[in-house]
C-alpha cells in the first residue's frame, strides 16, 4: 500500500512530526499528578467525573429535560406591595387623572366639578366614598347631566371588606368602557385609596393584569396608597386570578 504523503508547508516553515502513540502515552503518564475529580483545562470551562457531580448534588446549574419553562408568578407579600406603592411614586396628584384609556381616578373634589366632568366627557360615575357624612353626591347631583351614577358607602377602613365590590365595579367599568365613547370616573375622598383599589381590581380582572402590573399601570399616572386591609384583599384576587389563569 503506498504511503500517505504529508501536506507540504509554504514558505520556509518545517512540518512538525505527529507525536506517536507512545509519545501521547507517556505525555499522559506524566500529567497524572495534577488529575483530580474535576479541573479547570480552560478559563471557567472543567472537566471531570460523573462521581462528582453525583456527590456534591449541584442544584445551581437547571436540570434541563426538554423545554425551559420560565419561572412561576411569585405573589408578592404585603410589604414588598408597601415598598412598591411608596418607591415608585407618579410626578404629582392631580384632582383627577387618566390611568388607562377612557378611565379616570380622582377625588371628592373632581367628582363635585360638574363642568370639568362635561369638558373630559365622562360618562359613568362610580363613587366608593357614597353617603350622607362623605361624598354626598348621588344620581340627584348629577341630574340633567348625560352619566350614569354608581355608589358604594365604603369606609376607608382595613378592617372594610371592600373585596364583595371587586367583581360587580369591574363589570360596570368594563360595560361602561365598551359603550360609544364610555368615559369612566372613579373616585373616593381623596383618589388614593378606597377608589384606586377598585380601579387596580378592574386592571386585575379585566386586563389579566398582576397585582405588582396593575400598580405599576396606576402609578405610572397617579400617586395612589391602598391601605394595609385593601392591600389583603387585592392579594386574595391576586393568588386567585393567579391559579385560575395558570400563573402558580
Amino acid at each position: 500500500m503506498a504511503e500517505a504523503l504529508l501536506p507540504q508547508l509554504e514558505g520556509d516553515a518545517e512540518a512538525t512530526p505527529c507525536p506517536s502513540v507512545l509519545e501521547l502515552e507517556e505525555l499522559l503518564r506524566a500529567g497524572k499528578a495534577s488529575c483530580s475529580r474535576v479541573d479547570e483545562v480552560w478559563p471557567n470551562l472543567f472537566i471531570g467525573d460523573a462521581m462528582n457531580s453525583l456527590q456534591k448534588q449541584d442544584l445551581r446549574r437547571p436540570k434541563i429535560h426538554g423545554a425551559v419553562r420560565a419561572s412561576p408568578y411569585q405573589p408578592p407579600t404585603l410589604a414588598s406591595l408597601q415598598r412598591l406603592l411608596w418607591v415608585r411614586r407618579a410626578t404629582m396628584l392631580n384632582h383627577i387623572n387618566e390611568v388607562w384609556p377612557n378611565l379616570f381616578l380622582g377625588d371628592a373634589y373632581a367628582a363635585r366639578d360638574k363642568s370639568q366632568l362635561i369638558q373630559l366627557g365622562i360618562t359613568h360615575v362610580v363613587n366608593v366614598a357614597a353617603g350622607k357624612f362623605q361624598v354626598d353626591t348621588g344620581a340627584k347631583f348629577y341630574h340633567g347631566m348625560p352619566l350614569e351614577y354608581y355608589g358604594i358607602e365604603a369606609d376607608d377602613n382595613p378592617f372594610f371588606d371592600l373585596s364583595v365590590y371587586f367583581l360587580p365595579v369591574a363589570q360596570y367599568i368594563r360595560t361602561a368602557l365598551n359603550t360609544p365613547r364610555g368615559r369612566v370616573l372613579v373616585h373616593c375622598a381623596m383618589g388614593v385609596s378606597r377608589s384606586a383599589t377598585l380601579v387596580l381590581a378592574f386592571l386585575m380582572i379585566c386586563e389579566n393584569m398582576t397585582l405588582v402590573e396593575a400598580i405599576q399601570t396606576v402609578q405610572a399616572h397617579r400617586d395612589i396608597c391602598p391601605n394595609s386591609g385593601f392591600l389583603r384583599q387585592l392579594q386574595v384576587l391576586d393568588n386567585r386570578l393567579g391559579r385560575e389563569t395558570g400563573r402558580l
